[in-house]
């Protein structure tokens, strides 16, 4: 269970039409495109699928539709979070869980929950959920913090807490939950640009955003981490380097969808209050693109 996803996931993005609909046809062609590309698993309704912005029944349709298509060729993780307890726990007993793997649930937002909440929060999810549950630290969204030691008590009072995408940018921290983990608790990155130093101490992987342009690179460098071939590994993450911080320069996900554009995946389109990144950014993206795609990445 917990294997299916180490390695890299990939936090998908959701593809609009200049009217702001779904645009399923692009959606089919950046799926088949990051499992060509040999991504181990897709996270659906994840921030950068902009998620907070789809109405319950997008939610759904954009659902079935990642499930449809993957026809179970790589694991499926589903985004279930929010800021109420409750909501998040009458959205799972409504959601139809066939071909859903695990569910990603963002920490309460907000609020500002003590960690106490915090705990709470996790287990009654877990006390609904009938599949495993992910935790997902991002405090520079939510300005909350998991700290360590809520999610070591988490991780051993839930064997369905399978692991936590730790987006803190917080190394100590993520070495204290590395050092003491139960064992197959998975530890995610959810920076890209500090992915390797992760793998490094560790760490299982990553939920990527810059893996919906370039699956193929990203999950090489994943891979040759998690084998211990750091040199080469390295070679790899300097040459994505310049590339994933040019996709949150003006904000995310409008950086990659920039990036998908230029790789004529999907256009560019966010929705509200979102916008297209300006045109310096995007300008630079497009340089970075261009460098990536003469690089030797298969010499390494």
């Amino acid at each position: 269970m917990h294997d299916q996803f180490k390695g890299t996931g990939v936090a998908i993005v959701t593809p609009f039409h200049e009217s702001g609909n779904i645009d399923f046809g692009a959606f089919e062609k950046i799926l088949e495109h990051v499992i060509t590309g040999g991504v181990n698993y897709i996270v659906a309704h994840g921030t950068t699928g902009e998620s907070v912005n789809l109405s319950k029944d997008e939610k759904v349709a954009v659902l079935d539709f990642v499930v449809e298509t993957v026809n179970k060729r790589v694991p499926v993780v589903a985004g279930v979070g929010g800021n109420s307890t409750q909501e998040v726990i009458n959205t799972i007993k409504v959601t139809s869980f066939d071909g859903l793997d695990a569910i990603l649930s963002v920490c309460p937002y907000y609020n500002k929950p003590q960690q106490k909440g915090i705990y709470v929060h996790y287990k009654a999810i877990v006390g609904a959920c009938p599949v495993p549950v992910i935790l997902y630290n991002v405090p520079g969204r939510t300005s909350v913090n998991i700290t360590a030691d809520t999610t070591l008590k988490l991780a051993k009072d839930f064997k369905n807490i399978i692991g936590i995408k730790e987006a803190s940018g917080n190394l100590l921290q993520c070495m204290e939950i590395l050092k003491n983990r139960p064992q197959d608790f998975l530890v995610i990155s959810g920076d890209d640009v500090l992915t390797l130093p992760l793998l490094a101490i560790g760490a299982d992987g990553v939920i990527s955003v810059g893996a919906n342009a370039f699956p193929a690179q990203f999950s090489k460098m994943v891979d040759l981490g998690l084998k211990g071939k750091i040199n080469k590994a390295r070679a790899m993450h300097f040459e994505l380097l310049d590339f994933m911080n040019a996709l949150f320069m003006d904000g995310n996900p409008s950086g990659i969808k920039s990036a998908m554009e230029a790789l004529d995946l999907c256009r560019s389109n966010v929705r509200l209050p979102l916008v297209k990144v300006n045109k310096a950014v995007q300008s630079v993206i497009a340089e970075k693109i261009a460098l990536l795609l003469q690089s030797q990445f298969e010499t390494i």
